[in-house]
């Protein structure tokens, strides 16, 4: 099997070299430039049909779903391609993903949505989490290849579009933690309670939870506001996410307020993680979040 990978940004990039060290035969493409993105010992393709022509099964993670049915459109193109599988790992919500499906199902090419979490570290770190919505056929045969990237692997559906529904409810529930601890903390601290105290004491009760206790200890609240996930990346997935529950008609209107905040924060901070949430508070509660000791 020959691997393709479209898309070596900020999480392609250490992506395609874990699949490289994993020992696959990789090509890749990034319509920014190929060169210097990819590892040693892979292969830069030229164009998206070069890239058709010698892989059997394309990665892509791209920024949205425009740049998704792009990718799709180019592949369905080309008459004497080699590919059979594309698996999308890009957050493009589930109806991009459909149409995706559309275009290159007829085409004897079987799409996949499998949308990862746990951002450019995660990324890095090969701890990420992979959501797959594909035939379970297509999912035990490439069960190495996205084992080679992610650190954990969830087949959460048969049908396009499901992984996309299971990163936006995950994702969301990042974003719906992280904006009202900002602002249970900032009220916090502002009457007079220290950092400290506020995450020892939650910490023993039923408010204990990842996003407060441990990522924003190593982030915000040490003072880091670097990717990480970009704020403007947030603020794209929450909208998809208001989209979603519009569709299917769920009212959300938490996550209206959370959308508003975040629309705040990517307009002001739009290069740095999503967790500058906490930044924003600190700004108009006039006070700074920090740990005496970062990440405890």
């Amino acid at each position: 099997m020959r691997i393709g990978f479209v898309g070596l940004g900020n999480m392609g990039t250490p992506m395609a070299a874990h699949v490289a060290a994993a020992g696959f035969d990789l090509v890749g493409y990034d319509v920014a430039g190929t060169e210097g993105r990819l590892p040693e010992g892979t292969t830069a393709a030229e164009s998206m049909e070069v890239i058709a022509r010698s892989a059997d099964t394309v990665l892509m993670s791209v920024p949205d779903g425009s740049a998704s049915l792009s990718v799709a459109e180019q592949l369905g193109r080309v008459d004497d391609s080699r590919v059979s599988v594309v698996i999308d790992l890009s957050t493009i919500g589930p109806e991009a993903a459909r149409r995706c499906a559309e275009v290159l199902n007829p085409r004897g090419i079987t799409y996949a949505d499998g949308p990862v979490s746990g951002g450019v570290a995660g990324a890095n770190a090969r701890t990420i989490a992979l959501m797959f919505a594909g035939p379970p056929a297509v999912f035990d045969d490439h069960r190495g290849l996205l084992d080679s990237f992610a650190g954990s692997v969830f087949h959460v559906g048969e049908h396009a579009g499901q992984g996309q529904v299971m990163k936006l409810v995950n994702n969301f529930l990042s974003f719906g933690i992280v904006a009202p601890v900002s602002e249970a903390v900032a009220m916090g601290v502002k009457a007079g309670l220290s950092l400290e105290t506020i995450l020892g004491v939650s910490g023993g009760t039923g408010t204990n939870n990842y996003m407060m206790h441990k990522y924003l200890p190593q982030k915000a609240f040490a003072g880091d506001f670097a990717l990480g996930f970009k704020a403007t990346l947030a603020r794209k997935d929450c909208r998809l996410a208001l989209g979603l529950a519009q569709a299917v008609g769920v009212e959300m209107p938490v996550g209206r307020a959370v959308f508003s905040v975040l629309e705040d924060t990517a307009r002001a901070y739009p290069d740095e993680d999503f967790c500058a949430l906490v930044r924003t508070r600190e700004e108009q509660a006039g006070i700074t979040l920090r740990l005496a000791k970062p990440g405890h």
